[in-house]
């Protein structure tokens, strides 16, 4: 009988606990739904929640426009824009200046929509990390960021001591479906991670790694995925 107790009362903890954590990615939308980012395109400003509207809406938030590193995550991202397309899902990108923006554009880096988040509150509100020099020059020196070197050019211009991640949000912004932040300069989302996230891993190209980020791994609840850092290559089940 205690036994049972025992097991009940440990079942109840973990729904709790549970619950705490999944309100509070979840409140990350909350957080930022009112925030207006300027659209590249029309100079306009736009309301985060109305990005996410009416589709399924995959922001990613990048380090800068000039970052060399963030311009191999665009093109890598630009291998299933089509995909995206096809199923309704809105792709975006988002920039804390207009630093660089002209070239990334020229450079067709990116095929989403490009928003700038001019007074940088949606990434203080969503906790993305900032480095410190000697950190962000450590980082530049890891294997993954010279690979990005020799695939892509960049500039130093803007704040390179800001950090970015992605969040994959369901239409109307009523579940936050994917939660990522950067730990590193060079780790990102992979083309797989996003496309299981929103039900089209079946429409993944052939050949395509079934891994989440670089060096990370996957940790899924009822309501949304999130990323831990510090982990090692694993394949997506």
């Amino acid at each position: 009988m205690k036994k049972c107790i025992r097991v009940v009362q440990e079942i109840n903890k973990n729904v709790s606990s549970l619950k705490m954590e999944n309100k509070g990615k979840v409140d990350y939308l909350k957080k930022i739904a009112s925030i207006e980012l300027k659209k590249v395109s029309t100079n306009e400003m736009t309301k985060i929640e109305d990005v996410w509207k009416d589709k399924n809406t995959v922001i990613i938030f990048f380090r800068r426009w000039g970052c060399l590193l963030c311009r191999v995550w665009a093109k890598e991202l630009n291998e299933i824009a089509p995909i995206l397309k096809e199923n309704n899902v809105n792709l975006v990108g988002v920039g804390v200046d207009d630093t660089g923006l002209e070239e990334f554009k020229e450079g067709k880096y990116f095929a989403g929509d490009l928003y700038v988040d001019v007074l940088k509150q949606a990434y203080k509100a969503m906790e993305f990390k900032r480095f410190n020099i000697f950190s962000i020059l450590t980082a530049l020196f890891t294997k993954e960021s010279r690979e990005a070197i020799s695939k892509l050019g960049g500039d130093l211009r803007g704040d390179g001591l800001q950090n970015g991640g992605a969040v994959i949000v369901s239409a109307g912004g009523s579940k936050l479906l994917y939660h990522f932040k950067q730990e590193r300069p060079a780790e990102h989302l992979s083309n797989y991670a996003i496309l299981k996230a929103l039900g089209l891993e079946n429409q993944a190209p052939p050949g395509m790694e079934k891994t989440t980020t670089n060096e990370t791994t996957t940790e899924c609840s009822d309501d949304v995925c999130s990323i831990p850092t510090k982990e090692k290559d694993k394949v997506i089940s």
